[in-house]
């Protein structure tokens, strides 16, 4: 009877072991298959001409007749935009070139004067900036917004969505909010790990350096579970060691089936992980394509060097030789 029983127990150890193999070998092939998915949606950009506005493939973002006005100053006019699901955007452009304004606009931060912009399909003009974000879309700042006050595991504890013990009749019961309040704090730590910043997991957001605040903030963004994320000048201020760091994981994000669109002055950044840039200039957009394209736009150019009008001047008469 002992043999039969040592016989069950193995059975059962080893049908719990063919299981458990199966589900991790059934959770590799599924990463598997989404950085493949991904890649070749990255891929796609491949066939598309480079130029403004240009339809792409399978776009998660559509932006159309978009315009901001500050006084008269004109801070955005962007006739027609799409970007791509899957792949790393760069937004570039000179100082003042409406970049950050452009992001306020499409997450809620900002209101448009006029146009409109869908999100998965779905109108987000009308919508404040905690509606846009549940719905997927989430963005970073460049002054970072970390809660001084709060551990590192609070201030992504605080990101996530849905959580019932915010209401107050149910934060009065501990039971139904505990369960889920675990769950958050395991998924904090798991974020916390992946951006390599389990060791500042119970010290103050205020004592951890620029570079990771720049970490926590983007992580605290993965908090929601976005399908895209916009970050601002996450390169700024962070130390070389760090910032190889950030481009690890925005293409690990990337590489997970996320869609990207961030602002960067760091062209060799900018170059060196982008699928498709996207310049702006004067509020316009005055060229977009694969960095290759890029490198090579005259307008592109022209807009951080002022090529044209440096012709311009060389061409005006010299005072002193007239003078001669």
């Amino acid at each position: 009877m002992s043999d039969n029983n040592s016989a069950s127990d193995c059975g059962s150890m080893s049908d719990n072991n063919g299981a458990n193999g199966l589900a991790a070998r059934a959770e590799a092939v599924s990463a598997a298959a989404e950085q493949t998915r991904s890649a070749t949606e990255a891929r796609a950009l491949a066939g598309v001409e480079p130029i403004p506005g240009v339809a792409k493939p399978d776009p998660i973002l559509i932006v159309d007749n978009v315009s901001r006005y500050f006084g008269g100053l004109r801070a955005i006019s962007v006739d027609h935009l799409e970007v791509q699901r899957g792949a790393i955007t760069a937004l570039i452009g000179p100082n003042g070139a409406g970049k950050t304004t452009f992001f306020n606009v499409l997450t809620g931060f900002d209101s448009a004067d006029s146009g409109s912009w869908r999100f998965e399909g779905v109108p987000l003009q009308s919508l404040p900036a905690y509606k846009v974000a549940r719905l997927g879309l989430v963005r970073t700042f460049q002054l970072t917004k970390a809660l001084m006050r709060l551990t590192a595991l609070e201030n992504l504890m605080l990101g996530a969505t849905g959580q019932r013990g915010e209401r107050f009749f149910p934060a009065l019961l501990k039971p139904l909010w505990s369960g889920q309040e675990r769950k958050i704090a395991e998924r904090a730590d798991r974020l916390l790990n992946g951006f390599s910043l389990t060791r500042m997991r119970d010290e103050f957001a205020g004592t951890l350096s620029g570079g990771q605040r720049k970490l926590l903030e983007m992580a605290r963004a993965l908090m929601v579970e976005p399908t895209m994320v916009m970050l601002d000048e996450p390169m700024a201020g962070v130390n070389p060691a760090l910032t190889q760091s950030l481009l690890g994981h925005v293409r690990e994000l990337r590489d997970n089936g996320m869609t990207i669109v961030l602002v960067e002055h760091d062209m060799d950044v900018v170059m060196g992980i982008s699928d498709w840039i996207v310049c702006f200039a004067d509020g316009e957009l005055i060229a977009e394509g694969r960095p290759d394209d890029i490198r090579a736009n005259p307008a592109v150019i022209d807009a951080y060097l002022g090529t044209s009008r440096t012709t311009e001047n060389s061409s005006e008469p010299n005072d002193h030789e007239d003078k001669k």
